[in-house]
């Protein structure tokens, strides 16, 4: 079968491959629909952050059912989001659902060969059946929705609550939208990135120009100088999260959602300043996918194509085999992008062609 392959640093190869082996409880032959790339994906390609070589790049991905051999509730031809962990059973944070705060779990896209490729066999308990009529690339935002919605879940959200978002890449627009949801009656979003500003302001969002000023003064004036209650850092900027302690008001949380590309440096004053606003902290990684139709995935699935809008961040969707040149132009940031997505299937390709 044919895949994207990063064989090495900045080595991504469009190749035939060997087909792939069972893995997990209950294994499903799916046939995947379409794969997006996360920014984790390009720090594996140009910055030499991959586990292994050679390795199957991809863990935000939807697929269709090929084979259910164990899985009488599944049929051929039934389309999915599949999540991209697996965990461990024996690791007690399993035995209470939180498979991703584990130890020792495997990868999709990271530990183990992932979604860039024509078909996998993935576990009964990954597949989360989506309805036939959601196209097959808004079914691969799933991954990115519930990691954006875990974050949000973890705030409390005050009454007539005013909201700032940092970054207006796909998760924070995604982390903005579930505010919304949730009941911020106010969310801010804050970028450099003239584009993105425009795409939130097309969805409703009141938005601050980052290059205007500092992100922190600019939110504490659009709030008469209290500051936003939730004040969440998307862009994995150091300074961001600097700027979101200094943004957030009065007992307010802060939720660092991005993945920091460097150290990052408080000054005593501004530790003081925390303490004494008595703000609080979070940090959050993945998502919740237990207890089963119950699970924050499957919240994502309910409200993807009513009030949680992905086709307006998604900037690019491509053929698999434009993987190779597609990453050097990403690393190199010779195109501008937002959310870029391959359609791998024929029935992925076949909806790109209608729109």
């Amino acid at each position: 079968m044919k895949a994207a392959i990063l064989n090495g640093l900045n080595d991504l190869e469009y190749a035939d491959i060997p087909d792939p082996d069972p893995v997990g409880d209950n294994p499903v032959l799916v046939r995947v629909g379409a794969v997006g790339v996360c920014g984790s994906d390009v720090l594996r390609y140009g910055h030499g952050k991959a586990y292994r070589y050679p390795l199957v790049l991809g863990h935000e991905f939807s697929a269709i059912v090929e084979e259910a051999p164990h899985s009488p509730g599944l049929t051929p031809g039934d389309r999915a989001a599949v999540f991209p962990l697996l965990h461990r059973h024996d690791d007690p944070m399993s035995e209470i659902g939180e498979y991703a705060l584990g130890t020792g779990y495997d990868y999709f896209g990271s530990r183990r060969h992932g979604a860039m490729s024509e078909r996998m066999w993935v576990p009964e308990r990954s597949i989360f059946r989506v309805p036939n009529d959601m196209p097959l690339t808004h079914a691969a935002m799933v991954e990115p929705a519930g990691v954006a919605l875990h974050a949000m879940l973890k705030v409390q959200i005050p009454t007539h609550a005013t909201a700032l978002v940092i970054g207006a890449g796909p998760i924070g627009a995604l982390a903005a939208q579930w505010l919304r949801i949730l009941g911020c009656s106010r969310v801010l979003v804050a970028d450099i990135d003239d584009r993105k500003l425009e795409i939130m302001t097309g969805l409703g969002f009141e938005t601050l120009d980052a290059k205007a000023g500092d992100t922190a003064e600019l939110a504490k004036t659009a709030t008469g100088g209290w500051g936003p209650q939730i004040a969440v850092e998307a862009t994995g900027n150091p300074n961001a999260l600097v700027q979101a302690i200094d943004a957030a008001s009065v007992q307010g949380q802060v939720v660092l959602l991005g993945d920091l590309s460097g150290d990052l440096h408080l000054a005593k004053a501004a530790v003081s300043s925390l303490l004494r606003r008595e703000l609080r902290l979070y940090g959050t990684w993945n998502a919740k996918v237990a207890p089963k139709g119950r699970s924050e995935w499957d919240m994502v699935i309910a409200h993807l194509g009513r009030d949680l809008h992905v086709d307006e961040l998604i900037s690019h969707v491509l053929p698999l085999e434009a993987a190779p040149a597609t990453f050097r132009k990403l690393t190199d940031r010779a195109i501008w992008y937002n959310k870029v997505l391959f359609a791998v299937s024929d029935e992925a390709q076949a909806e790109v062609r209608t729109q």
